[in-house]
């Protein structure tokens, strides 16, 4: 019986945990990005798990950057886009139903989240289907924060609050706290903010496109 139980506890290390995250690697020229998907977030993870098995974000641009803010990829467009062109309305011809899991994910510092139409054309706030970003975003004073949290009060019809654990995460680390309740955090970045903060300091066009490409060389599904 001591046999069989030992037999069991060793077969039972070797199972991968419930909890465990998937990753994805982001070889890009600026160095590489490490994130983790959200289980919470099943519809989101499983199809940017889709697309990173199937290549998709290979050789396509970080195309929108905006200082103190966020970088943004996966308009199918930007792969052989010519210099200069204006980007970010590529998408793959569907849309993905909103998974807003506040206060557990929100949009501090490292969060990695889909971006989407906007409101007037777009009302259910569903996600593009392949179009992404990372948040850098910036710290807030707690003035600025109150007045944040008021405002996204009012645009979530107060399904959006602001915990104390959000309020001093982006006092402390910060972030992009009037996104919350309106886009879907469904990963974080792991390693690599570092690469996320060189990107900022990128020259950029009047369209928030780098003037020299910052380019995805490979994603690849890790863990």
């Amino acid at each position: 019986m001591r046999t069989i139980a030992l037999l069991l506890l060793a077969l039972l290390c070797r199972q991968p945990s419930a909890a465990q995250q998937r990753e994805v690697l982001f070889e890009t020229t600026a160095g590489n990005i490490r994130i983790a998907l959200y289980d919470d977030t099943p519809v989101h993870r499983d199809n940017f798990l889709k697309l990173v098995g199937e290549h998709f974000y290979d050789s396509l641009l970080f195309h929108r950057v905006i200082k103190n803010f966020m970088v943004q990829s996966g308009d199918p467009a930007s792969r052989r886009a010519e210099p200069g062109v204006m980007l970010g309305g590529g998408d793959l011809g569907y849309t993905l139903e909103p998974e807003f899991r506040l206060p557990t994910h929100y949009h501090r510092r490292g969060a990695v989240a889909m971006a989407r139409e906007g409101d007037r054309v777009n009302p259910e706030r569903r996600s593009s289907a392949c179009q992404f970003y990372i948040v850098s975003g910036k710290t807030y004073s707690t003035k600025e924060l109150q007045a944040i949290a008021e405002k996204v009060d009012t645009a979530t019809c107060g399904q959006a609050k602001m915990t104390s654990e959000m309020f001093w995460a982006y006092r402390k680390q910060g972030g992009a706290p009037h996104l919350d309740g309106q886009y879907t955090v469904f990963g974080e970045v792991k390693e690599g903010m570092d690469v996320v903060e060189r990107m900022q300091k990128t020259f950029t066009d009047d369209y928030d496109r780098p003037v020299d490409d910052i380019r995805i060389l490979r994603a690849t599904v890790i863990k």
